[in-house]
């Protein structure tokens, strides 16, 4: 099966560098409302079967074109919601984003007994991770949309796919609407298809002034 780990378009949050994980969460700001608009072109002439959204609204919000343009209903996973920042939610400045961000990274290392400060711990996270993706592959089809959130593809991802370096993805950005492709399943494992760092419509819709905590790189 192949996935396309989408990112959702940028949020007031984001811009404001707030690390913003809670549930139902920020709506999209109107350049996030423009990236999530682009995708269907971007995305155009590819198959896509299905499309998975994590019960964050943004998530909805960014899958909403794609699903119009395909006729598709989007299936919500809890899984598939951001890394829970504990005593860091809403926190803001680059001393907090490090402290999340490290912490995700060491759980992508394998050291998955380390707990966000108030928060849960690694092997949680990749758990309820790694079970939302496994009913996506359940539900069918032979490619499918899962947008996510920042710190939870990249962490996800460093820690579950061929080919990509927990090094290298902790200086790699994810920006909105940015997208890793992997091929695979979960009982034979993912590989890496492609990783596109700018939006999927292009590196216009990319904003460099915003703060964007979960998808910068650490020590950023």
């Amino acid at each position: 099966m192949r996935l396309l780990l989408l990112r959702h378009g940028q949020t007031p949050s984001n811009v404001r560098g707030l690390v913003d994980t809670g549930v139902p969460g920020a709506r999209l700001t109107a350049l996030g409302e423009r990236q999530a608009a682009a995708v269907p072109a971007a995305l155009e002439g590819r198959r896509i079967d299905a499309i998975a959204v994590s019960t964050l609204v943004r998530t909805a919000l960014t899958a909403a074109p794609l699903a119009d343009r395909l006729n598709l209903a989007p299936t919500t996973y809890d899984g598939l919601r951001e890394v829970d920042a504990g005593d860091l939610e809403m926190s803001s400045g680059h001393e907090a984003h490090q402290a999340y961000l490290s912490t995700v990274f060491a759980w992508a290392r394998g050291d998955t007994h380390r707990r966000m400060p108030g928060g849960p711990d690694g092997a949680t996270f990749l758990a309820r991770f790694d079970d939302a993706v496994a009913q996506v592959v359940s539900a069918g089809g032979s490619t499918v949309v899962v947008v996510s959130h920042g710190a939870a593809i990249r962490c996800w991802a460093a820690a579950r796919v061929a080919g990509l370096d927990v090094d290298d993805v902790e200086q790699r950005p994810l920006a909105n609407t940015g997208a890793i492709e992997i091929d695979g399943d979960p009982a034979s494992g993912w590989r890496l298809v492609a990783w596109s760092t700018d939006p999927l419509g292009g590196p216009t819709l990319r904003d460099d002034a915003g703060e964007d905590p979960t998808g910068e790189p650490l020590d950023a």
